[in-house]
């Protein structure tokens, strides 16, 4: 209830501003002790994967603190783990505004941000602070390029990014698939895919050896896949023994909101219109895995049996975004319950 009248008021104001306003009300309300009433205690439902304990099986997918400025304030909503970023090696404001909008009858986002943040040392600065990650928290860090980097030199961002947070974060998810940054999704593709998570292995062996400590790698997909992309991304990240996959961002497809306000706005649609393509691609990529790659499943989950139908396709985790912004804090637990259900 709480939730739904402060959404009535954040929905009245631009997408971006709320946004932020949001984030800082909700760190506010941290500091000052009353996130109880946001949220009560996390579910517990633990699962292991890459290595990690995971206290259950919902997490916050990134974008929506790009650089670890809430981390704390998030955590205690009750997520299992949060990811932040898209983060790159050097600050950059992204896309002119507006570049956020809401597709409220269709429970919908588009945007086009382009990996605007404070850069990884301010993001890092934001980490080591938190005291989420310091407690056994899971933090993933999304790492990118900037937009000025050319795509054959992407590679050396990606590889910056990796060794600043390495020691920092739980997990790195290597994002190759926002529709937000130009050409960016052609790493997804063959020789260029090859070429760069072979340059993030041969990286995080002399990182491994430098810390004395191992940080899984994953790798962020599209769903606006075919077939034949799936399976060579499920043969590429076999071979090049990546731990993890989440698939899938944010898609193109306009496909049951094109006559809605804003429906044709550039950027990347999430929210409920996504969920039969990221659940459908990541059912394709399950099945070319064989269960030798773990998966975390996002896009589209805006109710509970969303969730479920995730882990049915071959997720072992998801995350929320979008639902989480309709929804409000109490659908981290609610579909963390309903997830908990599967596993009892």
């Amino acid at each position: 209830m709480f939730y739904s009248l402060l959404r009535h008021f954040l929905f009245r104001l631009d997408a971006e501003t709320a946004h932020c306003l949001a984030l800082h009300g909700l760190s506010l309300a941290h500091r000052v002790g009353v996130n109880g009433c946001l949220a009560p205690p996390p579910v517990q439902d633990p699962a292991t994967l890459m290595g990690l304990h995971f206290p259950n099986r919902v997490g916050l997918a990134a974008g929506l603190d790009k650089n670890g400025e809430y981390i704390d304030a998030l955590a205690a909503l009750g997520f299992g783990h949060i990811e932040v970023g898209t983060v790159t090696p050097r600050p950059q404001a992204g896309n002119p505004r507006p570049r956020l909008f809401r597709l409220p009858q269709a429970e919908a986002i588009i945007n086009r941000m382009g990996f605007n943040n404070a850069g990884v040392e301010a993001l890092l600065h934001n980490v080591r602070r938190a005291e989420f990650p310091k407690k056994g928290g899971i933090l993933g860090v999304n790492i990118g390029k900037n937009a000025d980097t050319p795509l054959e030199r992407a590679h050396e961002d990606y590889l910056f990014c990796l060794e600043k947070v390495y020691a920092e974060a739980s997990y790195v998810a290597v994002n190759v698939s926002s529709p937000n940054t130009q050409n960016l999704r052609e790493l997804q593709k063959d020789a260029a895919l090859d070429h760069l998570l072979a340059a993030l292995q041969t990286a995080r062996e002399k990182l491994r050896e430098r810390h004395g400590r191992e940080t899984p790698l994953l790798l962020k997909i599209a769903p606006d896949l075919e077939d034949s992309q799936i399976t060579a991304i499920a043969d590429a990240l076999r071979r090049h023994r990546m731990d993890g996959v989440i698939a899938a961002n944010t898609t193109l497809s306009r496909a049951g909101v094109e006559h809605l306000p804003h429906g044709n706005e550039s950027g990347g649609l999430s929210g409920a219109p996504e969920f039969r393509l990221a659940t459908t691609v990541l059912g394709k990529l399950a099945h070319a895995l064989q269960r030798e790659v773990p998966i975390i499943g996002v896009g589209g989950i805006l109710k509970t049996e969303d969730a479920r139908a995730k882990l049915a396709a071959g997720a072992s985790l998801v995350q929320l975004y979008t639902g989480f912004v309709y929804k409000g804090p109490e659908f981290v637990r609610a579909v963390a319950q309903e997830l908990a259900k599967t596993s009892a």
